[in-house]
């Protein structure tokens, strides 16, 4: 590890930046970071800005882009509604989904952290900047922070506030949106808020959950609550890419020392670490990625850029901090895939195989015949008669109609109570039907049947279920 290349003996830290050694809360206030990384993580944040605030709002063939309606048991997934009965696929994808972060973490690290994850990207994107608008840059904001309350403290802080709660507000309005249903959002705003007083009051707990942690629990929230931080200590290795500092450049034989003009570094054996701190400083995390692979390390890019910087202004090359592996900067090796990448790969591969077959083979209509509780089966001379409950789930946008049921494995009769069905698009319909064979057609005392559901005469679904009659003796 670096500690033991370090001459200087400096050790690691034992606690975390976001904590005093008394035990209390230590607010970071980052410097402003600016570089390549930064410009290209500001374009893929406001792409998945747009994104989160407008999915809600986007149809596909009249579904919602993404719905997640725990309580009606309706989802959308990128305009698909899914039902209970389509719960296997939801487990699938899941599984499609971790396999995929694993696959991910073991090779690129946390870089989900800093470029994608929500929090994050609501944080450093839209709350730090309207920070730095309103508060200033690094220094600014320590003034500020042990300044007296007086009148421009008062007002700045109000102001803020403001904007965050305001903001935050709006973020719970979407986070609903993909809750219930963007139509029933709207619908309530125009209908007043005074008609719909539960829905909000759940709104403002949204807003406050979000308030609280975009105004004050900030980066606790990747260090203390999310689990991904902790999974990343399990899945890495010497192998994984991560944001890293070079310590066999930058400690050199004597360590890292402050730069002075004119000095040949190399001669005397210090590394092309000048000690400046901007990298520390830059840290939306508090913490100092020379201490090498930390827990609170997002991988968001903000002290490579400002270590570039600095590297650019003293005449060293780039790359003291940079995406590298453990590996790649003591032992020079190159990232190759090894065992354990493959097989992560491979059963990623069969799972997705998998979710994409059953995605293919899903039916836009289900059918659920079941014999109705506690009735026996009616026999007559010839024939053999059992009552069923049927439930049909028309999972499409449009509405089917002219619904009928018919035997394909056996001849025999269906007698739908009621008549012919129609199912409203993305509902069901429950109905009683009735099923008489010969007694002669049948071999056994209890027989599958195959049905098909029928709608204007086209065969859209077939379904099973089982039929009970008298003992049989040949």
């Amino acid at each position: 590890m670096q500690s033991e290349n370090n001459s200087n003996k400096e050790k690691f830290r034992d606690s975390i930046g976001t904590i005093t050694e008394s035990g209390e809360r230590n607010f970071i206030h980052p410097k402003k970071p600016k570089g390549r990384y930064y410009n290209y993580r500001t374009i893929v944040s406001w792409v998945l800005l747009a994104f989160l605030m407008s999915a809600p709002f986007i149809k596909v063939n009249g579904n919602q882009f993404l719905l997640f309606d725990v309580i009606d048991r309706k989802f959308n997934i990128f305009g698909f509604p899914f039902w209970p009965q389509d719960f296997h696929l939801l487990v699938i994808s899941m599984l499609v989904s971790i396999v995929f972060v694993i696959l991910f973490t073991v090779i690129f690290g946390r870089i989900f952290c800093g470029w994608m994850c929500p929090q994050t990207i609501f944080l450093e994107m839209v709350f730090r900047k309207i920070e730095y608008l309103i508060d200033g840059d690094r220094s600014k904001q320590i003034k500020l922070s042990k300044q007296a309350w007086d009148v421009e403290k008062i007002t700045k802080r109000a102001l803020k506030w403001t904007v965050y709660f305001i903001l935050s507000f709006l973020i719970a309005n979407v986070f609903l949106s993909y809750l219930i249903g963007s139509d029933v959002v709207v619908k309530y705003i125009l209908e007043g808020p005074s008609n719909h007083i539960g829905t909000l009051i759940n709104l403002l707990v949204f807003t406050v959950v979000f308030y609280f942690i975009f105004a004050w629990f900030r980066e606790q929230v990747c260090i203390i609550v999310c689990p991904y931080g902790r999974l990343q200590g399990v899945l890495l290795d010497n192998k994984s890419i991560n944001v890293a500092y070079d310590f066999v450049r930058g400690e050199g034989d004597s360590g890292r020392k402050s730069f002075r003009k004119n000095e040949n570094r190399e001669e005397i054996g210090i590394g092309d670490c000048v000690d400046c701190k901007q990298c520390v400083q830059v840290c939306p995390t508090g913490i100092d990625i020379r201490n090498g692979t930390q827990l609170e390390c997002i991988n968001c890019t903000a002290c490579i850029d400002a270590c570039d910087s600095i590297m650019d202004k003293v005449g060293f090359d780039r790359g003291l901090i940079r995406y590298a592996s453990e590996d790649e900067i003591e032992k020079k090796e190159k990232f190759k895939f090894n065992a354990r990448l493959i097989a992560y790969s491979a059963v990623l591969t069969i799972l997705f195989g998998i979710l994409v077959t059953m995605l293919f083979i899903r039916t836009d209509v289900e059918a659920t015949v079941l014999r109705l509780p506690g009735q026996t089966f009616q026999s007559t001379a010839t024939t053999v008669k059992n009552v069923y409950t049927i439930t049909l789930i028309n999972k499409t946008t449009r509405d089917i109609n002219n619904v009928a049921i018919k035997l394909i494995s056996h001849k025999g009769n269906v007698i739908m109570v009621g008549g012919m069905l129609s199912i409203k698009k993305q509902d069901l319909k429950d109905s009683t039907l009735f099923i008489e064979i010969n007694k002669s057609d049948l071999k056994s005392s209890k027989e599958k049947l195959k049905l098909g559901i029928f709608s204007d005469g086209k065969l859209i679904e077939t379904t099973t279920t089982n039929f009970t009659g008298p003992l049989i003796i040949k």
